[in-house]
């Protein structure tokens, strides 16, 4: 009987931890999510607050200690902002040039998303990120991938084009000029400078799109 009611309690007390463990991991996950968040502020806000994991701690209203608890330090929190804003800039970009359609089709959704100005938080994160990338060999590597990501979108644009050439084109070049290009638009555009983005992001894709055959006549 003893041994009986023994098993009992335990198994009460394992059906009771198990139900506890969503509720923890729940929990869990909505603290992290505010200390990505508060990294997020920290980055991409115009005031000048250090980026520390104390500041970021405080700035999501939780201790220093479950800071670290979550993020082992200030660079796992960068990376986590790296991840964070992804869907953002390079996964609508991802979208547009995987959709079904024909180049014209593919190219109008790419230059609509082009020709959007970058949101003020977004590209003061940016900046934080590439100024952190200097001297932070694991967020270069982490920010040289997502750009990496974002230039292969406009690479496979020009491979939708190439399936519709005889012969094909140089998708690559094709692809990682346009991400150049679209890179200085956006530096130009940083610094409140007017430009007709959609004209220029047209005339750019365009104009690659209409010199593409001359460009392959021309490899080796």
């Amino acid at each position: 009987m003893v041994t009986r009611a023994g098993k009992g309690v335990k198994d009460e007390a394992a059906t009771a931890t198990a139900a506890r463990k969503p509720r923890v991991s729940v929990k869990g996950e909505q603290t992290r999510a505010r200390l990505v968040a508060a990294a997020r502020s920290l980055l991409g806000g115009a005031d000048d607050v250090p980026f520390t994991t104390r500041n970021v701690a405080g700035l999501a209203g939780v201790t220093h200690g479950m800071c670290h608890y979550h993020f082992k330090d200030r660079t796992d929190l960068i990376l986590a902002v790296v991840e964070d804003i992804r869907p953002e800039w390079i996964t609508p970009m991802e979208e547009a040039v995987g959709a079904p359609g024909s180049f014209d089709a593919c190219a109008d959704r790419v230059i609509a998303l082009l020709a959007q100005p970058e949101a003020g938080e977004l590209a003061r994160i940016h900046a934080a990120l590439h100024w952190f990338s200097l001297t932070d060999e694991r967020v270069r590597e982490a920010l040289e991938g997502e750009y990496a990501r974002w230039r292969a979108c406009f690479v496979e644009l020009f491979r939708v084009l190439g399936r519709e050439r005889e012969g094909g084109v140089d998708a690559l070049t094709l692809g990682e000029a346009l991400a150049a290009a679209a890179d200085g638009l956006a530096a130009i555009q940083s610094l409140g400078s007017e430009v007709d983005a959609r004209a220029v992001v047209r005339a750019l894709v365009l104009g690659l799109a209409a010199g593409a055959d001359r460009l392959t006549d021309a490899r080796p």
